[in-house]
Parts: C-alpha cells; structure tokens; sequence
C-alpha cells in the first residue's frame, strides 16, 4: 500500500502542481523519488508533527493539496489539536496519511499500535476516512481523495500486502464495495487492512456462504446513507483491526441507531484490548485480539 500511494502521487503531482508532501523525518528509501521530482513542494518538518500540521494547514490555505506523511499515531494523536482547530475546522485540503495501521508495526511497541485512531479521526466533522485493504484500493482511494480535496485520513498497512480486487474497485466515500457475492444475504463487512481478515474468515464453515464488502472510505458527514444498504441484508458482520470503542463496528451502529430493527442485524469482529502493551508480530498480535482466530 505505501508504494503504491507514494507511485501514485508522484504521477499525480507532475499534471497537479499543487500537490505538496510533508513528512515528519521518515518514510526514506520510500519518498525519496517525490522529494528528488519535487523538491520546491516537498518539506521534511523534523520530529515536530504539530509543527508539520500547522504548516500543512498554512499551504491548504493558499491553494496547495498538502499531504502529511508518518507512522502510525504520529500524525493523528500527537498533533490532534492541530487537525481539529487549524485543518478540519477550516474545512483545509489536507491529507493526514498513516503508515502501519492497525498492528503492523506490532513489534516496535504499544507506541507504533494504531488501534484508535479510528476513534479519533472520525470525530471530526469535516474528515472522510480513506482505509484501502489492499493495493488497488489504495490506487482507489488516493483518486478519490485528489478528485476531492477536502480533510481526509489515509490509513494504510506498511508493505507486502497482498490483491485481493481483481479489477481497480470504483470507491464513493460511504459506497460499499463488493468483492465476492453474497449467497444467502449475509455479508462480511470490513475496512482497511482487515479485508484479510474477512478473506480468512470466509474460508471458514461459518462465513463461506457470507458475501464480502468493504468500505474503503467513511467518516461521521458519511452515515446518513448506511441504513439504505444495510437494509439490502440480513445479517453483517464488521470486521476491523482496531478497538471496539469508537471504531468502524460503533460508527455502522451508530448510523441506524434510531432504527433499533436495523442494529439488530449488525455484529462485530474487532481487536480485543489485551493486545494494548503487548509487543510482537501483527499476525500474533491479530490472533491475540480475535480477529484471525475464528
């Protein structure tokens, strides 16, 4: 996923001379092909990603589509204020991207776990969630995000992961999209890297009859048009490499709160909090939280 995004905005941004990256004194031997093209549209803002998101506010506001570019929780929590009052509160072209999501940087420590940032971006009024679940998604949602300049969060693994879509999928922010055909009108609904997991879970004799969605990109100005498609089904079941609270599971249920027969229909597969603390491999971290083990 992170070098199909940096591939791609590389491409885009020698037609879009507005695009501009920030980085937060990593991402080498990833970024240095933008930074090489471009070098007057792109900035390495040091160990200071506060500092990175006020500038990235500062350029959306003269016209620039900014990208900020770090791992994990970097550059959501440690620079949430900025995002809230300087990017999604004037409604800025700036593009939060975060590399290791989930558990992918499971071994670097309970510093590099990003299992909340779900909670946090999506408080956001004004901020569309971009979380691929595998390359051809990735190529999808970075269209639609430079189709869209507006706040968006691009959540994406770390590398190596594998295609599942056989053809570009068409992405709409709160669009389900359809990988493998329901048979009984039940569906596994996952977004982000955790499509594996649903992957996985489909091979099991519980979920082989269960059809396989996503949704790539989401967020709180996104619920409005859920109920209409959970309607089409029976039962589906929302799978996430992130914590239960706050999460994509919360958010479906959250959508058809005031629709009690709708919510009924809605189960979730998530990351157990025991994994929080914990230090290992993303593979054992999931089977730790429960989200491979079924």
């Amino acid at each position: 996923m992170r070098d199909t995004f940096i591939k791609h905005l590389v491409n885009s941004a020698i037609k879009n001379k507005k695009i501009f990256l920030i980085v937060g004194d990593l991402g080498f031997s990833v970024i240095e092909d933008f930074q090489e093209r471009f070098p007057d549209r792109f900035l390495n803002a040091g160990v200071a990603e506060q500092n990175m998101a006020g500038i990235a506010a500062g350029l959306a506001s003269e016209g620039y589509h900014v990208f900020i570019y770090s791992i994990a929780n970097f550059p959501t929590f440690r620079c949430a204020e900025q995002i809230r009052n300087d990017i999604d509160y004037h409604n800025l072209p700036v593009t939060v991207v975060s590399v290791g999501g989930g558990l992918s940087y499971g071994n670097l420590g309970y510093s590099h776990h990003a299992v909340q940032d779900y909670g946090l971006m999506r408080l956001f009024p004004n901020m569309s969630i971009y979380a691929p679940g595998d390359p051809l998604e990735t190529l999808s949602c970075l269209n639609c995000i430079l189709s869209n300049p507006s706040p968006s969060y691009l959540r994406l693994g770390r590398s190596g992961e594998e295609t599942f879509h056989k053809k570009l999928p068409k992405i709409q922010p709160g669009k389900w999209v359809k990988l493998v055909e329901s048979k009984n009108k039940r569906i596994l609904l996952s977004t982000g890297a955790a499509l594996s997991a649903s992957i996985k879970l489909h091979q099991s004799s519980t979920y082989n009859a269960y059809g396989i969605y996503t949704l790539p990109a989401w967020g709180m100005k996104h619920k409005q048009n859920q109920w209409s498609q959970i309607s089409k089904f029976e039962h589906i079941v929302t799978v996430e490499d992130h914590l239960q609270d706050c999460g994509f599971g919360s958010w479906l249920l959250e959508s058809v709160q005031k629709k009690s027969a709708l919510s009924n229909r809605i189960d979730s597969i998530y990351l157990d909090s025991k994994v929080c603390g914990i230090v290992g491999s993303q593979s054992y971290l999931n089977n730790l939280g429960g989200l491979y083990e079924r």
